[in-house]
């Protein structure tokens, strides 16, 4: 598209969402506003709690509208529509203002992805922190998780995560609907080249997620060891330090959920800019509310004693009040990654 509106949305589109679900539609109003569609998850994904992941890639996705506007010397306006909080409406206008200058994040939009493979271990220095904990604002703080034993324990903990994820029906059911097979990059989902994981694993994976019969015997003669270790363990350790980004005041309602998201693609953005990766980290987040909220979120009874054990463990590592969690280091870019469904795709029918 070669409108203004066009070209924000055209960088817009690269915003990031819970297993690249896109979960907003675009409908053009006029030459400088639109009406965003956004949905949630959380009828069928264990891991949208209360449609909160969603709302943060909502947040996300406004966030890298605003900045590439500032390309065009736009400031962007958003509302809320009030109505249904699964299927939310935003309307957004673009406005003149000769006081705006294109941000310096713009470049990193298309460029920022998810490394989920080992990064160097460099630690982060003065300058790289204190650009990230600025860029998030006055309402949240971060948690820096650094040094060997630090890590060691943060990585065992998502360690451990990663067996309760892969014991469950329920995320099964997630990972075969969003898992794109033999492919480096996906137009909507994630390519499985983008796991971490070796070839062989990668084999053994295909094969037992045919069914959640077939996994779970999997599960029980191998154990799921290997793709943790892979996926979880050694990359825990090979980073430059985890994080948790903190709200001053606990989130309540859309809005402020929005505005966690608007902070999430700052944070994300500027560490690209700084020649850093990310990686999300949500599971101990996601999982622990579960517990913390007496909720059931899993069919299978004999998970609900560990799953309260990895609460007790992520509240004495991290307390209660993250919002958004995950790791990040220096080191080459992903070769395979999520790619997104065109502007026209996009549109809401």
């Amino acid at each position: 598209m070669s409108t203004v509106i066009g070209q924000i949305l055209e960088l817009a589109r690269w915003a990031p969402s819970g297993d690249n679900t896109q979960v907003w539609r675009f409908e053009i109003l006029g030459p400088l506003a639109l009406a965003v569609h956004c949905h949630d998850t959380r009828a069928d994904t264990v891991y949208d709690l209360d449609g909160h992941p969603s709302q943060i890639s909502w947040g996300a996705l406004f966030e890298t509208m605003a900045i590439a506007a500032t390309g065009h010397q736009l400031r962007t306006e958003i509302s809320r529509r009030p109505g249904d909080t699964h299927h939310t409406v935003f309307d957004v206008r673009f406005v003149a203002d000769p006081a705006v200058t294109a941000s310096p994040l713009i470049a990193a939009i298309t460029r920022r992805s998810v490394q989920r493979r080992p990064m160097k271990t460099r630690p982060l220095d003065t300058a790289d922190k204190a650009a990230l904990e600025a860029c998030v604002g006055a309402d949240f703080s971060i948690q820096w998780i650094e040094g060997a034993r630090d890590k060691l324990k943060t990585a065992k903990l998502m360690y451990d995560n990663a067996k309760l994820r892969l014991s469950m029906p329920e995320a099964y059911e997630v990972h075969k609907r969003i898992i794109h097979w033999g492919v480096r990059h996906s137009p909507d989902r994630v390519p499985d080249q983008a796991l971490g994981v070796d070839a062989m694993t990668l084999k053994l994976m295909k094969w037992a997620m045919h069914s959640w019969g077939r996994l779970s015997t999997m599960n029980k003669v191998m154990g799921t060891w290997a793709p943790r270790l892979q996926m979880d363990l050694l990359p825990g350790m090979a980073c430059a330090a985890h994080f948790v980004i903190k709200a001053r005041r606990a989130p309540d309602g859309i809005d402020d959920w929005v505005t966690v998201g608007r902070a999430v693609q700052r944070f994300w953005l500027t560490l690209t800019v700084r020649g850093l990766h990310m990686q999300p980290e949500m599971t101990p987040l996601i999982f622990s509310r579960y517990v913390r909220q007496q909720r059931q979120f899993t069919q299978t009874v004999a998970l609900h004693g560990f799953a309260d054990d990895l609460r007790q463990r992520t509240a004495a590592l991290i307390g209660t009040d993250g919002v958004y969690m995950g790791r990040l280091g220096f080191g080459p870019a992903p070769t395979a990654r999520s790619e997104r469904l065109t502007v026209e795709q996009l549109m809401h029918r």
